[in-house]
């Protein structure tokens, strides 16, 4: 996936900037071609000519987008390769460090040069790489140029960069109702999307029991007779009965508003009272509909 949107973002900034080079030489003809109807002599005709020569001087030695050829490596006057592609790259991430290039020559430098970077260097360039900021930046160019899809999955490696940003739910829900697809509830955990829909339930939001523990990666049964649903994970065990609003945690009793409920054959239970009480952050987003879980464990590995 990575590669993937590196080189589709890479083609953009290429189109991007070859419009805008199209658009600047049509206007520079036109105000020449004028100038020529105005004062057609040799003098005139001369002066294009120099002028176009000295243009298609400077055209030829700049680059035009941020991709390896931008910052390929150069040859000196006895044609040995030398190193400005790396060295380029370092400096171009600098300018770019919250901006679509600067994830892509982040990439590239991280993927083409990994042997002469130093631990701080690779840190420092993964953190521009998974930035989310950048990461939405890069979505919403690829929204612009017409590649809904795309941008859907771009935003989505912009969730996952930092997974407690609900702003990035709220733009990931955006492209996706462009895009067609399906809106309603969504539950997130750890900033992946799980195709199991959330219900309100007098103001408390309800999950399948299974999905919710699992995604957290606890344990889960079910005792048919007490129709009880027990989650339990690093030492915290959480009991709930269906019906009834009475929990117990480590065997201690809790009171909860809305009860456990099976609905269409499926257990629904509170997220926010497992979410919690097995030590996760539970958030509700609400344009994007989203419930969002997520641990500070996984934080910490985004940074």
């Amino acid at each position: 996936m990575r590669n993937t949107w590196t080189a589709l973002l890479a083609c953009i900034l290429v189109l991007g900037l070859a419009a805008g080079t199209a658009e600047a030489k049509q206007g520079r003809g036109n105000g020449q071609e004028n100038k020529q109807e105005a004062k057609a002599s040799d003098k005139d005709r001369n002066e294009k000519s120099s002028k176009k020569d000295k243009h298609d001087e400077i055209k030829k030695n700049t680059p035009v987008a941020v991709t390896d050829d931008t910052y390929g490596e150069s040859k000196d006057q006895k044609g040995r390769k030398g190193h400005n592609g790396y060295n380029g790259l370092l400096q171009a991430v600098e300018n770019t460090k919250d901006k679509p290039a600067g994830a892509v020559i982040a990439n590239l430098l991280l993927t083409k040069y990994p042997e002469r970077l130093t631990p701080e260097q690779v840190t420092e360039l993964e953190l521009i790489r998974n930035s989310d900021k950048a990461l939405t930046k890069a979505a919403e160019l690829l929204d612009e140029n017409g590649n809904v899809t795309d941008a859907v999955y771009m935003q989505e490696e912009a969730v996952l960069a930092d997974v407690s940003n609900l702003d990035s739910y709220k733009k990931l829900d955006v492209f996706s109702r462009k895009a067609g697809r399906s809106s309603g509830m969504k539950l997130f955990v750890n900033g992946e999307k799980y195709d199991a829909e959330p219900i309100n339930r007098n103001g408390t939001t309800l999950v399948p029991f299974r999905t919710a523990s699992e995604a957290l990666n606890a344990k889960v049964s079910w005792d048919p007779k007490e129709k009880a649903v027990t989650v339990s994970r690093n030492g915290v065990s959480v009991k709930l009965f269906v019906n009834s609003a009475k929990a117990y945690i480590n065997g201690q009793p809790y009171s909860i508003e809305q009860p456990a409920s099976i609905v269409d054959g499926t257990t629904m239970v509170p997220v926010r009272v497992i979410g919690e009480a097995l030590g996760a952050n539970v958030k509700w987003e609400p344009e994007s509909q989203s419930v969002v879980v997520y641990e500070q464990s996984t934080i910490s590995e985004a940074l």
